[in-house]
Formats: C-alpha cells, structure tokens, sequence
C-alpha cells in the first residue's frame, strides 16, 4: 500500500512541478506587462523629467513635492549609486524604464533623469483580470493533472472490476477463481490472496464431500453387520451363540467408534482457528517408546530402529500432535513392511527433519500426491481393506500447522519414506520476578 501511495504522490508532485514551469515560461513568453501601460509609464515619466530639466537641480525636490501634491502620485528622487541591480542599471542608461519593489509591498517604475539621478514614479495597482491565455493555461494546468491521475488510476480500476466479477462468479458456486491479473498490477498481492482463499475453499468443499460420502459408507456396512447380528441374536438357541453375535455387534462398535474419532480428528485440523498447544519435549525418549508401542501393538516381530541425532532434547512442538503424526506414520510403515522399519529425526539448518523407512513395496510415483489426500487408500487388489485412509491426511494437516511439509519418496531399505520437516521454533523462556 505504502509502495502504491509513493508511487502516485511523486507522480502528481513531478506533473505539477512540470506544469507550472511551463505555465510560467508561457506566461514569460507571451503574458508580459501590458506595452500600453509601459507607455503611459513612459509618458508620465518623460513629462516629469521635463519640468525637473528645466529647473536647477537644487529645485528639483520641492518641485517634485508638488507635482505628487498635485497629482496624488507617489514621486521620490534617487541617487544612481543607491540603485542596485546590474540588469537595472543597464536598462536605465539605455533609456528603457525599470521596475522595482518596494518593501511594503509599493511598485515603482523607475526612469534615468541624468546620468546622478533617477526619478521613481509610483505604479498604481489595478485590479488584475484574467485573460484568455490565463484561463486557456489555468485549464490546461487541471486538465494535465487529471489526465495523469486517469492514466494511474484506469489500470487499477480494470483489475479491480475483474477481481469483482471473479469474486461474483466464485459467489455463484462456480468454483475457479479465474481472474487474470498480472504481477505488474497493484492488486496482484490482493488477487493471490483470493486465489489461494478460492483454492483453500475449494479443497475444503472437496474434502467435506469426500468425508461425507466416505463416513456415510464406512458407516453402512458395521451397521448392517449389526443389523445382522441382531436378527441372528433373535434366533439364538444358547447362550454361547448370543455372546457371539454380542462380540461381533461390539466389534462394529468399535469400527464405527474407531471413524468417529479419526473424522473428527481429521476435521479440527481442517478447521481455520486451530491453536498448537506448543511446549518442549524430548524427542530422544519420546520417538524410542512410540516406536516400541505400535511395534508391540501391531507387529511384533517386526524389526524397528530408531535414530535421533541433534539438540531433539528440548524440541518445541504440539505433543498431542506429534505423538499423533509419529503413531500414523509407524503403523502405516508397519502394515507394509516386509522385516523392518527405521525412523530418523534429526535437527539441522534451523529444520526439525523426521523420515520413517520401510522395506516394504513401496509407493509408485502416479500415487505418491494422492497418499495425503482424505479416504485414499493404496491397498493391493485383493487386501482386506484396514483403516479408513485418513492416516496420511491426518499427518498431512498436522505437519502444516506447523508450518512444514511432508513428502513420499523411496527409501534406502528398498520401500516407502515418508519425509516431515518443520521449522525449528523458539518459544521464548518467562523471566522470574526479581526479589525485594
């Protein structure tokens, strides 16, 4: 804003500066004294120093006192040598007549009477009126400003009104935010401002509509399982079969609990006012007993190293977070890995870096951006589908907030790496109250 203001004030100041250097060479040039009243100056001038020569220079005085008595005009008498002013005297001695000012504001137009002294006649003011080249050069004068304010303002008028009518389209549930506006433009900050709030809702929309189509059929078939489950219950004959269909009905329970918790998860970090609960941890215990849990929880025999390098005893971020980022990424390496999962964390350049490794399949390139996106999952033909395919999504969202990223390449072991890093964050210690 403050860049655009500049631009334009230093524009008006040039076109003025510009403009009224010209106006006053015009006004040199064409709009000088009137030669009519230079004559009458000249006339009046000529007629005084006429009487004056005819008398002796000592009566020069008193006779001025009563021709300006008489006449009501102001008349001084002045020595050469008081006269300053070289273009002055050179006009006096060539018989032209000057012009002078006096302090309080007097003109006088002065004429040589001999080569000691000058005669000062007093230039009695009129009241100015414009002429047709004032007004003419009055009129050009605005017409220039507006017409360099027009040429500022016309571009920043054109990509306003395509950003209205973006804005309108966009309104109309025509999601694509498609207004051409150029990075020379004053607006382009603003325009890519709309652009990615257009692309941020537009994913929201998509997502919402994947979660509810995705929840509606995750949902579905627990509880026709349960339905099931109930109408064999009706026709149970023993106990032992009751409990059964009473194990399986809290199964889906489970399962139905289980998408509950993971689409709500899913949705607060999809919300705009989230707040990190920010605090510092120490990652060089807290990645080793993660890893051991889901390592004990999922696969036992599972081989599961970890790794911690750098300052990761005083690492700032949201616990809840993390620990929830580190379970969805070991459990995801875990369900395709063949022997082994490595994870590595490491603090360097300013980046808290986390890669967890599989020696597992693998991720082909065509899915690897599809990974992090809600209710995607890349399970082989056949699989019993596990999991609801908000893991990634999940990770995803919780890296961001953090201001980093998260990425899916191929890892040393053969499989899948699934790369995090967020800036190092410094939260800044409370300084104890001194003692009286």
């Amino acid at each position: 804003m403050s860049r655009h203001f500049f631009g334009l004030y230093f524009l008006i100041i040039l076109t003025l500066a510009a403009v009224s250097w010209g106006q006053d060479r015009l006004l040199q040039i064409y709009g000088s004294r009137d030669a009519l009243d230079d004559r009458s100056q000249a006339v009046a001038l000529h007629a005084v120093e006429a009487r004056l020569q005819a008398l002796p220079p000592a009566e020069w005085k008193p006779a001025l006192a009563q021709i300006a008595a008489q006449s009501g005009v102001g008349m001084e008498l002045f020595r050469t040598r008081d006269i300053s002013g070289r273009e002055t005297l050179e006009k006096l001695e060539s018989g032209d007549i000057a012009y002078m000012s006096a302090a309080g504001g007097e003109s006088w137009a002065l004429g040589q009477v001999d080569a000691d002294n000058i005669l000062a006649l007093e230039v009695v003011a009129q009241e100015s009126q414009r002429g047709p080249l004032e007004w003419a050069l009055t009129s050009f004068f605005y017409a220039a400003i507006a017409l360099v304010i027009m040429i500022w303002v016309w571009p920043l008028t054109r990509d306003l009104r395509a950003l209205e009518k973006a804005a309108a389209r966009f309104g109309d549930k025509n999601w694509a935010f498609n207004a051409v506006i150029t990075p020379r433009s004053q607006i382009y900050p603003l325009a890519q401002t709309f652009r990615k709030m257009a692309a941020r809702i537009d994913a929201l929309i998509a997502s919402h509509k994947d979660m509810s189509n995705a929840v509606s059929h995750e949902i579905k078939t627990p509880l026709s399982r349960m339905q099931f489950e109930i109408e064999l219950t009706q026709q149970a004959s023993c106990s032992s079969e009751v409990r059964r269909s009473l194990e399986n009905i809290k199964a889906d329970i489970a399962e139905i609990n289980a998408l509950v918790t993971a689409t709500l998860s899913y949705a607060i970090l999809e919300r705009g006012g989230m707040t990190l609960n920010l605090g510092e941890h120490d990652l060089g215990q807290l990645i080793p007993a993660i890893a051991d849990q889901v390592r004990r929880d999922s696969r036992p025999d599972l081989s599961m190293a970890t790794v911690v390098a750098g300052d990761a005893g005083r690492v700032v971020c949201d616990g809840h977070l993390f620990d929830t980022v580190l379970k969805n990424l070991l459990y995801n390496a875990a369900r395709f890995a063949r022997h082994e999962v490595r994870v590595t964390f490491r603090v360097e350049d300013g980046m808290n870096r986390l890669w967890v490794d599989d020696d597992g399949p693998g991720i082909p390139e065509s899915e690897r951006a599809r990974v992090f996106e809600s209710f995607v999952q890349l399970d082989a033909r056949g699989e019993r589908k596990r999991g609801f395919g908000l893991g990634l999504a999940i990770v995803k969202r919780a890296i961001e907030w953090h201001g980093g990223e998260i990425s899916v390449n191929t890892a040393p072991l053969g499989g899948a790496r699934l790369s995090a890093a967020w800036p190092v964050i410094h939260v800044p210690t409370a300084t104890a109250p001194a003692r009286a």
